[in-house]
């Protein structure tokens, strides 16, 4: 996992933004209860900070070995996962709202976005990757789940995988800047 501890600095970067982004989609409608909210603002400002520690340290080993070389067959496969993925959210979204099932949008994008996951763990040789697409992928699949009365299915989206993506990222960013030294 420390062969390249750029690509982890990296990840603590990606997946704090993405915690925050998660926390802040889950605003949209949660439980009634304060609490929910300063949990998402407790996630999402966690995820903010992660992003912010984790990126100078990225930026400062940048020229560090990497798992996607430019022009690489790693690199070549990244590319196309990250537009199958940028392709299929955006038809299942137009989908989902022409069949006004638009509460379905956030559980269908975190769904692409666990299932992306998975591949990209053998492209940046981080297995861990793999683990959190299946259990990001759970998340997307429960969200479904609750009945629309209780909170925006985007709220349970965010409030579970959130943490699932702060606490890998943060564990991500340690285990890369441990190896820098």
């Amino acid at each position: 996992m420390t062969e390249f501890p750029r690509d982890l600095l990296m990840t603590g970067v990606i997946f704090g933004m993405a915690a925050f982004v998660w926390a802040g989609w889950a605003q949209e409608r949660p439980p009634k209860q304060v609490i929910w909210r300063v949990l998402l603002a407790v996630i999402g400002l966690g995820g903010a900070a992660l992003a912010g520690l984790s990126l100078p340290a990225a930026i400062r080993n940048w020229n560090g070995p990497t798992a996607i070389e430019v022009g690489g067959p790693a690199f070549i496969a990244y590319v196309v996962v990250f537009w199958v993925e940028v392709i299929v959210m955006i038809v299942l979204s137009v989908v989902a709202a022409r069949r006004k099932r638009s509460d379905l949008i956030a559980p269908l994008i975190l769904a692409v976005v666990g299932i992306h996951f998975v591949p990209l763990a053998w492209v940046f040789a981080q297995p861990v990757f793999a683990l959190v697409g299946v259990l990001v992928t759970a998340v997307a699949v429960f969200a479904t789940r609750p009945p629309l009365k209780t909170a925006a299915r985007s709220f349970w989206c965010g409030i579970l995988a959130g943490p699932i993506l702060l606490i890998t990222g943060a564990v991500c960013a340690a285990v890369g800047a441990a190896a820098l030294g």
